[in-house]
């Protein structure tokens, strides 16, 4: 009976450190928010990786030869990962569709750029896939390209019910001018461009560009990119250029021209 009662007494305390800790996360929750709209409102960057890791040092130094220091460094983790989906929360409310020619780098950007914004990624081509059961050549030998092009907009009109997601739109999502309706209702459109010569060099291996096929070359693709041209910059919220660029400057650059761009906006309704 004793014992029964001495293990209800160290549950106890460690209820009591549980709700300290819930009081203590929410608070610093509350102070990301404050910083996210500190940067926003100043132009300061977003991310900074740089921050993470002096804050990295100081946890180890304070924990010294703790005894739980390799389990509390790893609860951190996942406190500073929700801490990035919070502030992504507060920036970006809605989805971010990526559009662009085929080989602009819409699938290795929304992969990187999920990671650092924590939010929920989807590939339209990939999610064609699964609900068809068929490759995209072949849903276009079986069907044609109309068929496929219906089943990007359905695509679209479902994404209208999800949030914070980054969406990675096939190279002719722009075809369709209803398109850019479904994606503007529930989200913000990136435009990523990429020269002919690029375009070529990173989809030269791949078999699963129908439109391609038989015309790998970069006078085709520069065609067909001019094209499409006016219809990319008019859906276009945001445009971002590739070429040159590691992975991190550019998903830097989206970031920044966003917050802009809804500064822009929001200005104007207060004024409108």
């Amino acid at each position: 009976m004793e014992n029964a009662k001495h293990l209800e007494e160290i549950r106890s305390k460690i209820g009591v450190c549980d709700n300290e800790i819930i009081d203590a996360l929410a608070e610093r929750m509350k102070h990301v928010q404050e910083i996210i709209s500190y940067k926003k409102a100043t132009g300061i960057p977003i991310l900074q990786p740089e921050q993470e890791a002096k804050q990295e040092r100081e946890l180890k130094e304070k924990l010294g030869d703790n005894p739980f220091e390799e389990e509390i460094l790893d609860i951190f983790k996942y406190i500073e990962k929700n801490s990035r989906k919070v502030q992504a929360k507060s920036l970006f409310d809605y989805n971010i569709f990526l559009i662009g020619f085929m080989g602009a780098g819409k699938t290795t950007v929304a992969s990187e750029l999920t990671k650092k914004l924590e939010m929920n990624r989807v590939e339209m081509d990939q999610m064609i896939v699964e609900k068809q059961g068929m490759s995209i050549s072949e849903i276009f030998d079986e069907y044609g390209e109309t068929y496929f092009r219906n089943l990007e907009s359905n695509c679209l009109i479902e994404l209208q019910h999800v949030k914070q997601s980054v969406v990675s739109c096939g190279g002719g999502v722009v075809v369709r001018e209803d398109n850019a309706d479904h994606m503007k209702k529930n989200g913000r459109v990136v435009l990523l461009t990429a020269k002919p010569e690029t375009i070529l060099e990173r989809v030269k291996d791949s078999n699963d560009r129908p439109i391609l096929e038989n015309h790998k070359n970069v006078q085709f693709i520069a065609s067909l990119m001019e094209k499409r041209r006016e219809k990319y910059q008019q859906v276009a919220d945001v445009k971002v250029e590739t070429d040159g660029k590691t992975i991190d400057e550019i998903c830097d650059e989206i970031i920044a021209k966003l917050i802009e761009f809804d500064n822009q906006k929001e200005a104007a309704e207060a004024d409108s």
